[in-house]
């Protein structure tokens, strides 16, 4: 079924989202940063780094964005969708090289423990940092479903992992107030940064899959599937087969076979074609169809050669 983009998510275009989260980063990096100089934590410090990854990924995804808006040209003429993983890609390495920051600062912490200092200030300016990124990720991630934008869901996610590593921080500097075990900071610091790191892998590893041309996900695969079903049935002198899909960005592809009796007039077969193409698009948005016309009982011969070549 069709996802209904509701009016405000449509004016909140990713382009408008990576602007505001490049703004919130600004803020939120002066806030943490104002945290960390006035406690001396190095739990606030990893935050405060997080945030500066977070600025420098929404300005390459900001970019991204921009050119994966451009239409096809002579020299893409499939368009520029896939730039948008290059900023997921992108942000998965910064966080990476965050985390080994963040590592290297804690463990020296952990080797020379220091006392804290004015953490009631400091945790406070931490939690209105955690609730701009909040509140932000929130919207963006439901934007970035409504547009199919990969660089937005990226910055979604990790805007997210900011907002937990805070609460983490938060309560793990709370937990040194009480207790006084200096130790709690840096050994706090250093799961921070091994949370991160899992969501950069993570980041990355997307990246690469739509880099490679991977298939739609199940549902949409499934809703491809009824589609043809349909039209198979209503007309059983129809069969569809050869059905490949693949995902760019914000465009979806699916290339098919439909073999056809060789007596239809060319007219008949190019109306239904057409039918099929629509169909298929009003179950799959952004969905591209490229559909081979055959005679039944003929098979393409470029499928035939791809077949003998893996055998």
């Amino acid at each position: 079924m069709p996802r209904v983009i509701t009016p405000l998510l449509d004016r909140l275009t990713p382009r408008r989202l990576l602007q505001a989260s490049i703004a919130v980063a600004l803020l939120t990096i002066a806030l943490k940063t104002a945290a960390w100089w006035l406690t001396g934590s190095v739990g606030l410090l990893s935050d405060a780094l997080e945030s500066l990854v977070n600025l420098a990924g929404a300005s390459f995804g900001l970019l991204m964005v921009t050119i994966a808006a451009r239409p096809a040209d002579a020299e893409h003429p499939y368009g520029h969708h896939k730039a948008e993983y290059f900023s997921s890609g992108f942000e998965g390495v910064l966080i990476i090289a965050a985390a080994a920051g963040i590592v290297w600062a804690a463990v020296g912490r952990l080797l020379q423990p220091q006392p804290l200092e004015q953490l009631g200030l400091g945790l406070w300016l931490s939690v209105i940092s955690s609730v701009f990124n909040g509140g932000l990720a929130w919207v963006m991630l439901r934007a970035s479903r409504a547009h199919r934008s990969v660089a937005l869901e990226g910055d979604a996610r990790h805007l997210f992992t900011d907002v937990w590593t805070s609460v983490g921080v938060v309560l793990g500097i709370g937990l040194v107030a009480i207790t006084g075990w200096l130790w709690l900071d840096p050994v706090l610091a250093i799961l921070v940064a091994l949370n991160i790191l899992r969501e950069g892998l993570h980041l990355i590893k997307d990246a690469a899959q739509g880099l490679m041309d991977e298939a739609l996900d199940p549902e949409l695969q499934s809703g491809i599937e009824r589609v043809l079903a349909g039209f198979a049935q209503g007309q059983p002198l129809v069969r569809f087969d050869h059905v490949t899909t693949r995902k760019a960005g914000q465009r979806r592809f699916a290339d098919l076979h439909m073999h056809l009796p060789a007596a239809w007039p060319l007219g008949r077969a190019a109306a239904l074609r057409g039918e099929v193409e629509q169909a298929l698009m009003q179950a799959v948005p952004g969905l591209r169809a490229s559909i081979q016309l055959l005679p039944t009982g003929v098979e393409a011969l470029a499928v035939k050669e791809s077949e003998e070549t893996l055998q």
